[in-house]
């Protein structure tokens, strides 16, 4: 056994050299937790516009549709409020990687 058994891993992590953040990976995931919202937002605002309808199709449960209907709105409006949230740390993610990397200016005019 002079030999020692290398451990191969099935995943890689470049991690950047000198405490270099790694800018791309941030937004990109930025960008992926936006685009995650926004279904949530959709979904959600389909779902208020569902119960409305059976609201107005079922009067014997009619309260109950209405109750889940606004909650729905509620949830709807979260999930856009933090699909902005989200794209606004992919634009500061995007923009730290610019000024790193020098493609930034500065325009005072």
């Amino acid at each position: 056994m002079a030999e020692e058994k290398q451990h191969h891993h099935f995943f890689h992590h470049d991690k950047p050299a000198d405490g270099e953040e790694d800018y791309k990976k941030e937004e990109k995931h930025h960008k992926h937790r936006e685009h995650e919202d926004e279904a949530g937002a959709v979904a959600a605002a389909a779902f208020a516009r569902h119960e409305k309808k059976e609201a107005e199709k079922d009067p014997e449960h009619a309260h109950r549709h209405k109750i889940e209907a606004k909650i729905a709105e509620a949830v709807a409006v979260g999930a856009g409020g933090l699909a902005l949230h989200e794209h606004h740390e992919k634009k500061e993610a995007k923009e730290e990687d610019e000024e790193a990397h020098g493609k930034k200016h500065h325009h005072i005019f």
